[in-house]
């Protein structure tokens, strides 16, 4: 019986630490609306705010079905007797679980003697040359079959088709704002969590533990990552899923070293000059190290570390966007948590016994990452302005891929295609403009003070 009081009596402190970790920020008279429902709510009340939202649903939407809005080959079509779905197809191919059959290997897929087809909105890959159509604009005379092979939105200077690199380059814009903001958000809200939790005070380690775990990421960096650079390198030529396997196997080597120096330095407990603890200043140490990497300019940086890489490849633009933008989420996580460490909820689960890392991860984050929100929507703003800069000034970014800052630099090279700079433009305008949008909505709803 007094095993069953302890326990529930646990579960009753827990459940009021959750309660008081969700009612923090209630700023209204409904006790039972949780404040995600309240921000929701406030949210919509800002309609421009609203409608940004919408239009990056219809870019989300054109990302992910840009294959079937832009494409050579035809969504569906009978040919010799057999319905086959090409795009599909690809698909699978370029997973490495199917290939082409003979009769479509190095095929013009346009001279095809199809029983029926369905072909996409434009018929054309960005990459698609058509020699015939150079530098036309979208309301010059084009010598094409019929209007199915009109190029709406004119070609560039190689014949390349206007309507298809805006359609594909969308969903690189969405990769690069979203992938390298992911990024950053992981290393930001690490390091913010731990200057912000932890202070100049609260952490402290023994000395063994110290030096073994400095000594053990050094080395399982150089293995994880220095000695398998060569395989991420080609990796990144190759394929994204390739780099993502070998990214996997340097994350898992670094861990499984980390975790070796980690029973090594369970072993030098036993030792007892080594059992004394110290305290890590974390918040002055991690505060430095954004405030070094704060004043050298972002730009200048990025166009640096693209500029020596290899390969260029648009996954190492994202990564280094994420990793050099982390700076601004790291600061606002900060601030929040140590707000948070002393509310009584936090007070509770420490008095409570619960281990730190469960108090960060379960109470301290979830009620801290308001701002962490809004810091991303204007980042990922930012991350598509910087892919486009990069992009037009040809750096980072690969040749043969076509995105809008490197549609809008072909405007460069020859001034009368209006087309070139207008619609590219206009794209990056839009995307830019309403994630700003989004992020004062956001702004707005989270801020407990301008509502009644």
């Amino acid at each position: 019986m007094g095993l069953l009081n302890i326990f529930s009596r646990r579960k009753a402190a827990e459940q009021e630490i959750i309660d008081m970790a969700g009612n923090r920020e209630s700023f209204t008279g409904n006790e039972n609306e949780s404040y995600w429902t309240i921000v929701k709510k406030q949210f919509k009340k800002n309609k421009i705010a609203v409608w940004s939202l919408r239009i990056v649903y219809v870019f989300v939407f054109i990302a992910l079905l840009a294959d079937f809005l832009a494409n050579e080959k035809p969504i569906a079509a009978k040919y010799q007797g057999e319905v086959y779905f090409p795009v599909f197809k690809e698909y699978a191919v370029d997973l490495g679980i199917s290939d082409w059959q003979k009769e479509f290997i190095n095929v013009s897929w346009k001279d095809l003697d199809y029983e029926w087809e369905v072909w996409p909105l434009t018929p054309y890959l960005p990459k698609n040359i058509d020699f015939m159509n150079t530098s036309v604009g979208p309301f010059d005379e084009q010598d094409i079959e019929s209007t199915r092979w009109k190029h709406w939105l004119g070609t560039d200077a190689l014949g390349r088709d206007v309507f298809a690199g805006m359609i594909h380059g969308t969903r690189i814009a969405l990769l690069v704002g979203i992938v390298s903001m992911g990024i950053a958000a992981l290393i930001g809200i690490f390091f913010g969590a731990i200057a912000g939790y932890y202070g100049d005070d609260k952490l402290k380690m023994r000395i063994s533990t110290l030096v073994i775990y400095i000594i053990g990421f050094i080395v399982a960096l150089f293995y994880g990552f220095g000695v398998r650079s060569y395989a991420l390198s080609d990796s990144i030529g190759e394929s994204f899923s390739d780099f993502f396997l070998e990214l996997l196997i340097s994350f898992f080597i670094f861990g499984a070293i980390m975790y070796a120096f980690k029973l090594i330095s369970k072993g030098l407990k036993k030792l007892p000059f080594l059992t004394k603890e110290v305290v890590v200043p974390a918040d002055i140490l991690i505060s430095r190290l954004i405030e070094v990497v704060v004043s050298i300019p972002r730009l200048f940086l990025i166009i640096s570390i693209a500029a020596v890489v290899a390969k260029p490849s648009i996954f190492i633009v994202m990564m280094i966007i994420g990793l050099t933008t982390w700076t601004g989420i790291a600061r606002f996580t900060r601030a929040e948590l140590l707000r948070v460490r002393n509310l009584e909820y936090i007070e509770a689960a420490n008095a409570l016994g619960y281990k730190e890392l469960r108090i960060i991860i379960k109470h301290a984050l979830p009620n801290a990452l308001s701002p962490v929100l809004i810091s991303i929507a204007f980042g990922i703003a930012s991350a598509i302005l910087i892919e486009s800069t990069l992009s037009f000034i040809g750096v980072g970014v690969p040749a043969e891929t076509i995105t809008w800052g490197s549609l809008l630099s072909a405007s460069r090279q020859d001034s009368t295609a209006w087309w070139l700079a207008i619609f590219p433009g206009f794209a990056i305008f839009i995307t830019v403009t309403v994630y700003n949008l989004i992020g004062e909505g956001l702004t707005d709803a989270m801020n407990p003070k301008l509502k009644k």
